[in-house]
């Protein structure tokens, strides 16, 4: 569980907690639940939304294999569930030079698209070589659950909805002489912020509270 209300390098507008009121299980699903609701954190900072931020960083890490979850995504402007991995060396490195593989990203403002992205030096943020996956009905994503894969490799990530391979990220996709960071264990993440600098802020089409679901995270290491 990771705390916090500083707005994590994007803007965003939470306050993440370790309360049952944000994260808890119920019917066999994780449950993150985003909160409209003044909080101030034991650091005395105050945000007008909650949420949750769950993280295996010293607890599990691996490198290469199959990263998949089943979730059911919330909907509604300025949410940005996400589903994603950062290079267990971050804490000496620091980011973008630890790496970042985001398995599965939504905006509410784009409810039938989901993102895949990689992040580096060189190609962090805006820059980080990415792809969009709609569904082929254009459903919302927030409809139903669906599967969210990568599956990583030495020089290769490939990025899965529902077992469609639908974008592949190799050395070659990264600007001239940056160096591709994907080769040591990475720890997994999952996440509903509220607000940001890429989904922008609620609305009064936002309705609250609203829940991310995630039936099972699996992990698979080829032998």
């Amino acid at each position: 569980m990771e705390t916090g209300g500083n707005g994590w390098g994007n803007q965003e507008l939470e306050y993440y907690t370790a309360r049952p009121q944000n994260s808890f299980q119920q019917g066999g699903n994780l449950v993150i639940r985003a909160l409209a609701e003044k909080f101030t954190g034991a650091d005395g900072v105050t945000r007008d939304y909650t949420s949750a931020r769950l993280k295996t960083a010293g607890k599990f890490s691996q490198k290469f294999g199959r990263f998949e979850a089943r979730i059911r995504i919330p909907k509604g402007q300025g949410l940005w569930p996400a589903f994603w991995m950062l290079g267990d060396d971050i804490g000496k490195v620091d980011w973008p030079k630890s790496g970042e593989i985001d398995v599965m990203e939504n905006i509410g403002k784009e409810p039938t698209l989901v993102h895949g992205t990689i992040h580096g030096p060189g190609y962090s943020g805006g820059e980080g070589p990415t792809a969009p996956f709609a569904l082929s009905n254009e459903a919302s994503f927030a409809e139903d659950f669906h599967i969210y894969a990568v599956e990583w490799e030495p020089e290769a990530i490939r990025f899965y909805v529902d077992d469609h391979l639908y974008s592949t990220r190799t050395p070659s996709d990264l600007p001239k002489s940056a160096k591709w960071v994907f080769d040591h264990p990475f720890f997994l993440l999952l996440n509903c912020a509220i607000g940001g600098s890429w989904p922008g802020s609620p609305d009064a089409t936002t309705q609250f509270p609203q829940t991310m679901l995630v039936d099972y995270v699996r992990v698979y290491k080829r032998q």
